[in-house]
């Protein structure tokens, strides 16, 4: 047994840190959330990780991304979490995927190999276009709901989207996944009222959530002790 790993074996047996070693999963969005699933998959153990954002390093990242640095600002999310990954377990497959999910991208990416997708994106159409493509080959798929102006990480919650409330984002997916006749779809998502925010930003003519760094990173850990769990039953 890989000493890496040798703690992680107590915890959960040789056996199926073996078989996490053997899993593939893909994580869409190497954001405040995503790169905190990326992060505690990569050292639970599993051995072949794709990641795909085709955003780069921000200095407003630097409040809550794992990846922001002021060294990375700049480069690639999933490039720089890749080397992250490698240098956390040197022997793990990882794969950067530079680019956004969407419709015209889907082609790309053949869910059949994956184990389970995680969905870590803020598109409402990318996240609709993940969730049907894992549907469609009946890969596991789970995914988060809106972190953005969240002060209490204690109220993250996992469910069915059909049981969730208060966030505004799953009221929508509700709505968009049953137009499209998807059930039973995994998520995590807050129950706690939206913070107003003291300061009113925008890009692009949209409004930007504030954000604060213990919210998406407990987000993203939540959901990659769902994966892992998942994994290994």
């Amino acid at each position: 047994m890989d000493s890496l790993y040798e703690r992680t074996a107590m915890l959960i047996g040789n056996d199926k840190v073996q078989l996490l070693q053997n899993k593939t999963v893909i994580i869409f969005g190497i954001g405040g959330v995503g790169g905190y699933v990326a992060e505690a998959v990569a050292r639970a153990g599993v051995g072949t990780i794709h990641l795909v954002d085709k955003d780069v390093i921000s200095n407003s990242n630097r409040n809550r991304q794992i990846i922001a640095l002021s060294s990375t600002v700049g480069q690639y999310k999933a490039e720089v979490m890749k080397n992250r990954i490698l240098d956390i377990n040197p022997k793990a497959a990882v794969y950067a995927h530079n680019c956004f999910f969407l419709p015209d991208t889907a082609g790309e990416f053949d869910f059949s190999q994956y184990d389970y997708v995680i969905d870590a994106v803020d598109n409402v159409t990318a996240k609709l276009t993940i969730i049907k493509s894992a549907k469609e080959k009946n890969v596991p798929v789970i995914s988060s709901m809106g972190t953005g102006n969240k002060l209490d990480p204690t109220a993250f919650k996992i469910a069915d989207i059909s049981k969730t409330s208060v966030c505004p984002l799953a009221r929508v997916m509700r709505r968009e996944l049953k137009n499209l006749g998807i059930e039973n779809v995994k998520v995590l998502y807050s129950d706690e009222l939206p913070v107003t925010p003291k300061e009113r930003l925008s890009e692009n003519g949209k409004s930007i959530p504030a954000s604060i760094s213990f919210v998406p990173s407990v987000a993203g850990l939540i959901i990659a002790g769902e994966v892992i769990k998942d994994l290994i039953k």
